[in-house]
């Protein structure tokens, strides 16, 4: 595949995904422990992995265990750049895996199909709103995403009769389920088209998949014997049987154009030619949804982002599906998907960070005035409020209270915290903190929303009723 054509997708992607980065929006919740977390001495992360602690203190029961090996890569990454932990440093790792991993996919999804599909299909993938917003977040899932792609590109040599790609296959199949557990079932999605393609000849292969996701399933299992468990998983709302339609609402950014686009070249691409490529990608996308759409009906596990190694491979899909059109009009009906992609990613970035807490701290930090106490009205406030007052506001610390900490006595006390909580247990400090401070005579006297792409901080100032 001429580097011309395998290039372009990636720089895309660089160039959407860059201009997100660009914009140096606030952290949200999970970027911001990847923040807190990921500088820590390897030692640190190893012995919290071990024992299941948090590390830090108000956040004990939410210890690093499950992404401890996405936090060692970016210790890595930090301390190699010149990069600190902030907006832009730790997201250009995300990005620069982001990319690697579109180039990784074009040239998998050409040796399964040609050269022309590839090219489509990684186009379809750079400009997917749901890629291109992970792509410029300080998380591990294009890193998973990266892993994928090589685990897919060694699946395809090895359907193409290479039998040492299996060692390609089973470094990467391993590396994405220790980036992100719930990537494995990509690889098990890749071996059950093995199966189908190869039936016996794919017992190797089968073999590689199991010893692949040995490493992953020990952290799981080590997060069981030390306690964790599912901890931190409370928030998790279950959705039952429609994880599909969930999902797909997802790839297509809420955008009704792209969705009917992804749907109709999706549907064509399921009927293509091509048998191998066909198969690979309906089991690529259709196993893993199925497996947690039933695991949904037991209990609450689906989150979209947990899904993006699979759902990719609805981009291979719609690739064959716009190869099938006569020559004349392969151009038309690439553009009829890639142009609603472009739109819905634009409209995307511009609606601004998902969570503004960097933006509802400088707010307190205005008004403020030394001697007013700033509280955290739970722990999950408590994150963004120290991570900001350090990095932006250090003047502001002396008067910042963090859980479990006591509310000082004060005429006029300012309360960071969300329009909803994110946790059960979270809803009883909640009301006890208000309880406390109506106890004291006080009432919200001011209160300002600060509106983010998925949820709302509050900004409230208590006064004397």
């Amino acid at each position: 595949m001429p580097a011309r054509e395998w290039l372009l997708p990636p720089l895309v992607l660089a160039v959407l995904g860059g201009w997100l980065v660009a914009h140096r929006y606030g952290f949200w919740f999970d970027e911001l422990y990847t923040a807190e977390v990921a500088p820590l001495p390897l030692v640190r992360l190893l012995e919290a992995l071990v024992r299941g602690d948090g590390t830090i203190a108000y956040l004990r029961d939410a210890p690093p265990s499950y992404n401890a090996p996405y936090y060692a890569v970016t210790h890595v990454w930090l301390a190699l750049t010149p990069f600190g932990p902030g907006e832009v440093g730790l997201r250009m790792l995300s990005l620069l895996a982001g990319i690697g991993a579109v180039a990784v996919f074009t040239r998998a999804v050409a040796r399964l199909a040609d050269r022309r599909t590839g090219l489509i299909a990684g186009l379809v993938l750079a400009t997917n709103p749901f890629v291109v917003a992970y792509a410029g977040e300080a998380r591990g899932y294009t890193l998973a995403l990266l892993a994928t792609a090589l685990a897919a590109l060694g699946l395809a040599r090895w359907l193409d009769g290479e039998p040492r790609a299996l060692v390609l296959y089973g470094l990467a199949a391993a590396a994405a389920g220790l980036l992100h557990w719930f990537a494995l079932l990509v690889p098990a999605a890749f071996a059950l088209s093995a199966v189908i393609l190869r039936r016996r000849q794919a017992l190797p292969l089968v073999a590689v998949t199991a010893l692949a996701s040995v490493p992953a399933l020990a952290i799981v299992g080590v997060a069981l014997a030390n306690g964790v468990g599912g901890s931190g998983a409370e928030w998790i709302r279950g959705v039952g049987w429609i994880v599909p339609g969930i999902l797909l609402r997802s790839w297509s950014g809420g955008h009704l154009a792209l969705l009917v686009a992804t749907l109709v070249a999706v549907a064509a691409g399921a009927r293509a030619v091509n048998r191998q490529a066909r198969v690979v990608a309906l089991c690529w996308v259709g196993a893993p949804v199925a497996a947690v759409t039933v695991a949904e009906l037991v209990r609450p596990v689906y989150i979209d982002r947990y899904l993006l190694p699979a759902v990719i491979g609805l981009a291979v899909l719609a690739a064959l599906g716009v190869a099938r059109c006569p020559r004349r009009w392969q151009a038309l009906a690439l553009a009829a998907v890639l142009v609603p992609s472009i739109v819905a990613t634009v409209a995307n970035v511009g609606k601004g960070p998902r969570e503004d807490v960097r933006g509802a701290v400088a707010m307190i930090a205005a008004a403020h005035r030394p001697g007013e106490p700033v509280v955290a009205a739970a722990r999950w406030d408590a994150l963004g409020l120290e991570h900001y007052t350090r990095r932006h506001h250090p003047g502001l610390a002396v008067d910042v209270v963090l859980p479990p900490a006591a509310v000082p006595a004060a005429s006029s006390v300012w309360v960071l915290r969300r329009a909803t909580a994110g946790v059960k247990g979270d809803v009883a400090k909640l009301e006890d903190l208000d309880r406390d401070l109506a106890g004291r005579g006080l009432r919200v006297v001011d209160e300002r929303r600060v509106e983010g792409r998925r949820s709302v901080v509050l900004v409230q100032r208590w006064g004397p009723v």
